[in-house]
């Protein structure tokens, strides 16, 4: 087996630098930012708010050891964080289909309609930063942004021992 490469005379080591440090900075902008969107609908909804709605729209009624499981974090944060979206008529708790004693939670009318406003925000966010841009570059950023956050999950949960979760 060969020697581990020294960063310190390896040629990718620069690239892997900026890397590194290009992924800080976007994360401290998105932060900052909140990648909230444009208009009155900016930042309005935070980050684990629009990925629990989001996730519940894309895959239907869950409960909340699925949602968590889906979204790599622990149930009790799920619990946490849909509470105030149930408050606010977000999200409503309903009985399973084939277990009424089960609850699951799915999007309420208000849901959806709060989603898509948020969404269409979001996607006029992202047209505005990439004005420039041609829909190959927009394609590609999307498509290794997506890879790069699918290689950060499976390391997350390899990391911990469990599955990987669905993107």
């Amino acid at each position: 087996m060969p020697p581990p490469q020294d960063m310190t005379t390896d040629p990718a080591a620069g690239l892997l630098d900026a890397l590194q440090h290009q992924v800080a900075v976007f994360a401290r902008r998105a932060e900052q930012t909140r990648l909230g969107g444009v208009g009155q609908v900016r930042n309005s909804m935070d980050r684990a708010a629009y990925l629990l709605l989001n996730r519940l729209d894309q895959e239907g009624p869950m409960g909340v050891k699925a949602l968590a499981a889906g979204m790599g974090i622990d149930s009790s944060t799920v619990t946490r964080q849909v509470a105030p979206l149930v408050d606010s008529g977000l999200v409503k708790r309903t009985s399973h289909p084939e277990d009424g004693r089960a609850v699951v939670l799915q999007l309420s009318p208000r849901g959806h309609a709060r989603l898509d406003e948020v969404r269409s925000s979001r996607r006029e966010l992202m047209a505005q930063v990439t004005d420039g841009w041609s829909e190959d570059e927009r394609e590609a950023f999307t498509t290794l942004l997506t890879r790069f956050n699918g290689a950060l999950s499976a390391r997350q949960s390899a990391a911990l021992g469990d599955v990987p979760p669905a993107s």
